[in-house]
């Protein structure tokens, strides 16, 4: 293994703990803005969930990102690199404006304009791509819709229960649909970078005839994305606990519970959806059972925007970064 692959698994392993560290809001907004866990205790409880995730998923996921989005046979060392450039770019700069996008659409846009620049269009895998898109819109309607039957259902059962226990009640329970969720995104995310690094050690033969994903790489990505949600991002815990929604316990409950079921459909098809526009969704279908105001739409048009230009402004900084390595 050369020096140059060895720094390219650093900058993957280095995009993961910005997944993490971006995605984090979406583990913990909703504990964190509804005062169950403290922020230092959520980001501890979701970076334990995150981490142990592959003990309960499977590969299918980084089996997809490695070999279903761009042809296996064009990957190289200036592709990863100009990929994850692009992947990390677009991580930082929606970080920065607080912006809840997703990692997992950047990283796909960063190979799209690597592979592009490389080999044109007929190095993509069209397939793969368009089910790709396509969930960019079913997830955060899923988790939208799945949120909004959740709070119905909650709701409702909790029609005539006093307030005070009803609380108390969902304080506990959000801690199981924190770790769910937890889970999912470890599950979901996570594996998307296991798929990168498992591209570019069969692209330099170092895996032999068959693609497979090590299990020192699955390792190494579930400690990644853990240990960036331990450092969390914060400016995005702000939009997602607050901005979207006023959430309570019941609420955060019910989000994250629609979501969760969202994120292991996706694992177990190996869907790698965002898991950030499904607990998005999820938010804004809680939020609006009790009255639809309750949604601040302003700020939803806004994370819309972001999700729609993720994959372009992604695969252009990734193709501007192939170029000039190039």
């Amino acid at each position: 293994m050369t020096l140059t692959i060895l720094l390219l698994i650093l900058l993957a392993l280095t995009f993961d703990f910005l997944n993490g560290f971006h995605d984090s809001a979406n583990s913990i907004a909703t504990v964190v803005s509804t005062r169950v866990l403290s922020p230092r205790a959520a980001v501890l409880w979701a970076a334990f969930f995150n981490f142990i995730a592959f003990l309960f998923f499977g590969l299918h996921i980084a089996n997809t990102i490695g070999k279903g989005i761009v042809d296996i046979n064009i990957v190289d060392n200036r592709f990863i690199f100009g990929a994850l450039m692009g992947a990390c770019g677009w991580n930082i700069i929606t970080w920065y404006f607080g912006l809840p996008t997703s990692s997992s659409h950047a990283l796909i846009g960063g190979m799209i304009g690597a592979a592009l620049v490389k080999a044109g269009t007929s190095a993509l895998v069209f397939e793969g791509i368009t089910k790709t898109v396509i969930f960019i819109f079913v997830s955060p309607i899923a988790g939208l819709i799945l949120g909004l039957l959740f709070g119905l259902a909650v709701y409702w059962m909790a029609r005539k229960s006093n307030p005070s226990k009803v609380d108390h009640l969902f304080r506990k329970g959000q801690l199981l649909s924190a770790a769910l969720y937890s889970l999912g995104h470890g599950g979901n995310d996570a594996q998307k970078t296991m798929g990168i690094i498992a591209s570019l050690l069969f692209g330099a033969g170092l895996l032999g005839p068959t693609f497979h994903i090590p299990f020192w790489v699955v390792i190494s990505c579930q400690a990644a994305i853990a240990l960036g949600t331990m450092f969390g991002g914060w400016r995005i815990v702000k939009t997602m606990g607050q901005k979207v929604a006023k959430l309570k316990p019941i609420d955060g409950f019910c989000a994250e519970s629609g979501a969760s079921i969202m994120l292991f459909i996706a694992s177990f098809f190996g869907i790698p959806v965002s898991t950030t526009h499904t607990i998005t969704g999820a938010i804004m279908g809680v939020g609006s059972v009790r009255r639809l105001t309750a949604v601040k739409w302003g700020v939803a048009g806004t994370i819309i925007w972001a999700w729609i230009l993720t994959i372009p402004c992604s695969a252009l900084i990734s193709a501007i970064a192939y170029f000039i390595v190039k």
